[in-house]
């Protein structure tokens, strides 16, 4: 068989397919195209074969020959807008429409500054400097988090090489840990929904919500068929947000087992006759409570009325855990029923935890 010269890249007819053949740094390449040997497919082969030469002399050969076959697409040729479009219309099958807005809210972002340029080197730095400039930081950090996981997508479906964002960041700056309820505050405010002619409807709501330390959304979500039949064990596995039923949050649900006065509570309140698909704690109207018109209307003025510096409801979970941290509960059990990741416990709640484990004499 004939030698290849030395940095020639040869069109081969191997049994009516085309084949290149050529040499790098001293070992044989080849590689099929998948195309019938006839004078277009050769044309064809002829820019390709070129294309890998060109690679060759100036240092950018690709020696997965990924770059070399049909369908690859250099990073410059798809821009920023066309690669973050993609992406969203392959998460749109796969998450929340609530959540797919913020994917939308960003592409008009890339669409003002990138246009149809791709997002590279300086640009990419210059972009995330004008979003901390125009946005919170907390909210720049997670679009720059939206940004790395296009590209990578972009990366593993092989439409582009590089991140030119996985070295970018945002710093998000210290934030005061928000103030737990105190047990009196707690008392306070329960009375206040008590002794309220307009919001004692949400009373055992309140109350639940103090007892288990359960996210808004899973209270909201709460049905019978959630519960035993005794009411002392409640299976948390659905969530009700921004009007829509979803799984709860990383779709880790969990089995609690609840206190003796919350199961009288929730035996207390259900119906003799209940239905399992009705809802635990239901708006006056029997819909899913609407968390912030609950804020705004009921929580804020009952806080008010019974002088309890304002915090939001979500702080009952926060209070939750803070005061089972304080009284020496196991932080482990604690994350057991809160459906708190440990590590995350740990690191928010490190102040307050007592169990500390402690090294044993051995020797």
């Amino acid at each position: 068989m004939k030698r290849t010269p030395k940095g020639e890249v040869s069109i081969v007819n191997r049994d009516g397919w085309i084949q290149l053949r050529w040499r790098y740094q001293g070992v044989r390449r080849q590689m099929s195209m998948g195309l019938r040997y006839d004078p277009v497919n050769v044309a064809v082969a002829q820019r390709r074969a070129y294309q890998i030469q060109l690679d060759m002399v100036s240092g950018n050969f690709d020696v997965s020959l990924e770059k070399y076959r049909g369908g690859y697409t250099p990073q410059r040729t798809l821009g920023a807008v066309s690669l973050f479009t993609k992406f969203t219309e392959w998460k749109s099958k796969r998450v929340q429409p609530r959540t797919l807005e913020k994917y939308q809210g960003l592409l008009t972002w890339l669409r003002e500054f990138f246009g149809d340029r791709s997002a590279d080197g300086e640009d990419a730095e210059q972009f995330v400097q004008w979003l901390k400039e125009n946005l919170e930081p907390v909210t720049a950090k997670e679009r720059l988090s939206l940004l790395k996981a296009a590209w990578n997508w972009g990366i593993e479906q092989k439409k582009i090489t590089t991140n030119p964002w996985k070295d970018l960041n945002v710093r998000k700056p210290p934030k005061k840990p928000s103030k737990a309820f105190t047990k009196d505050e707690v008392q306070r405010i329960i009375q206040g929904f008590e002794e309220s002619p307009y919001y004692h409807h949400y009373l055992d709501y309140v109350k639940f919500r103090f007892y288990t330390g359960c996210r808004s959304g899973e209270v909201n979500g709460l049905h019978w068929r959630h519960l035993n039949e005794d009411c002392s064990v409640m299976w948390v596995g659905e969530t009700h947000t921004h009007g829509q039923f979803a799984d709860v949050k990383n779709n880790k649900s969990r089995e609690v087992k609840l206190s003796g006065s919350t199961t009288a509570m929730l035996r207390s309140r259900m119906p003799a006759n209940v239905d399992p698909d009705s809802l635990v704690f239901p708006s006056p109207k029997g819909l899913p409570i609407d968390e912030h018109n609950f804020s705004q209307r009921a929580w804020k003025k009952v806080l008010k009325e019974m002088a309890v510096d304002y915090r939001r409801p979500y702080n009952t979970r926060h209070t939750f855990v803070s005061h089972c941290l304080e009284m020496g509960m196991n932080p482990v059990e604690v994350a057991a029923i809160t459906g708190h990741d440990v590590k995350t416990l740990y690191s928010n709640y490190a102040g307050l935890i007592k169990s500390h484990p402690q090294a044993p004499e051995l020797f």
